[in-house]
């Protein structure tokens, strides 16, 4: 009888202990998904009171112009994550040699990271300055040592750059990042003796890299693509919002940046709610069709 005594005291602490982190759970996520869900139904605009609407505000974005706009705009950003993931893999590969200051190196590539966003951002507009930013002062100088003028780009106010330029300052920020931490965690777990098998039977650097290295990364490289790809269609919004505002006409607006603006500057806060659901189940289609694929790709 004391035993179970014991057993039930043991168990009200444990669910005392785990009480903070389930009361924080449902109100700032299990009630706020439910919420949203519902208020995909209604048209509700802060001020008035909520009208139900039925399937309207999910009816209304197939004839949405500028829904289907920024949904491309979107896919366009994400073409900056195969590039990324293979510049995290060569960065890896470069942190992973043993020589001295490695550490140095490894802190110096992960800073972008961690450093503040709205900096990093407003760095970067001085950067793609049409007058005096870095690119634009480089294009200028290679036009004088080959004697031809040449003049670069209004980055951030040209439609045609505009998405180029983000997705260039996305892969400096996050080529060094935690995509690179993984691969090299990836690269430190595969066995030296695999490489000392392959080096005695004539393997070169190239050999070992596809036979040994590639196949032992592919579970990472499968797990940062399907990371990528979700992060992808939720991301866009904090660098265009600072840089671009969502310009020039609408170029760099992604969905999150849709969603935002119609919560948050149009209160229509039903439409907001029906994209995000919406982008909730490309997503879940996406993963869906990842996972399926897993044990194609993934060399277990």
């Amino acid at each position: 009888m004391s035993k179970l005594k014991s057993s039930t005291k043991e168990a009200i602490a444990a669910y005392l202990f785990l009480l903070p982190n389930f009361l924080g759970f449902l109100a700032f996520t299990s009630i706020p998904v439910v919420v949203s869900f519902l208020l995909g139904f209604v048209k509700w605009d802060l001020l008035s009171s909520p009208q139900f609407v039925g399937l309207e505000n999910y009816k209304a974005l197939i004839y949405d112009p500028y829904f289907w706009k920024y949904c491309w705009n979107t896919v366009y950003m994400m073409m900056g994550i195969p590039i990324g993931m293979m510049g995290s893999l060569i960065v890896a590969l470069a942190m992973n040699q043993k020589i001295k200051g490695i550490v140095f190196f490894r802190t110096t590539f992960f800073l972008p990271t961690i450093c503040s966003g709205v900096a990093i951002y407003m760095l970067w507009r001085l950067i793609y300055n049409p007058d005096f930013g870095f690119f634009n002062m480089m294009i200028a100088k290679l036009g004088d040592i080959i004697g031809v003028p040449l003049q670069g780009p209004n980055w951030l106010t040209d439609e045609n750059w505009a998405k180029p330029a983000l997705i260039i300052m996305g892969l400096w920020q996050g080529i060094g990042g935690q995509n690179m931490i993984l691969y090299l965690a990836a690269l430190q777990g595969i066995p030296r003796d695999l490489y000392e098998a392959a080096s005695i039977d004539g393997a070169n650097s190239w050999q070992k890299f596809w036979a040994v290295t590639w196949p032992h990364l592919s579970p990472t490289t499968f797990f940062i693509a399907v990371m990528s790809v979700i992060g992808g269609f939720q991301a866009g919004f904090d660098a265009a919002y600072v840089m671009t505002g969502g310009g020039p006409n609408g170029s760099t607006t992604t969905i999150m940046y849709y969603i935002f603006n119609n919560a948050f500057r149009w209160f229509n806060m039903g439409y907001a709610a029906a994209i995000s659901w919406i982008l909730f189940a490309i997503i879940l289609i996406f993963t869906l069709l990842f996972m399926r694929s897993a044990s194609k790709v993934v060399h277990y």
